[in-house]
């Protein structure tokens, strides 16, 4: 039973992982930027360099790729990268977990 439990959050912790990263690496591909300066902490104007128009092509590339929704509103309130990946975790969990789209 323990171990069945212990599974269970080592999945989760790497669903989570596996997540950040699929999303740094769109980021980073998106805004033609390394991969090494997309952080949780990355403030998409300021350190990345995005436009309103860069964040919203690349929330409609996460969309697409993520299978969620994301909001004009959702998109002024993404300050740093962190902001959008708590959004899309708080999406997969409502959902059941969703996975990328291959």
């Amino acid at each position: 039973m323990a171990t069945a439990k212990l599974a269970a959050v080592q999945h989760a912790t790497a669903s989570k992982e596996h997540s950040l990263h699929d999303v740094r690496l769109l980021i980073s591909e998106h805004l033609d930027i390394d991969a090494r300066f997309v952080t949780s902490e990355s403030h998409f104007i300021y350190d990345l360099g995005a436009d309103f128009l860069d964040r919203i092509e690349l929330m409609i590339a996460i969309e697409d790729r993520f299978d969620v929704e994301i909001t004009d509103d959702d998109i002024e309130q993404f300050q740093v990268v962190g902001d959008l990946i708590s959004h899309l975790a708080r999406q997969q969990n409502a959902i059941g977990g969703a996975k990328p789209v291959p």
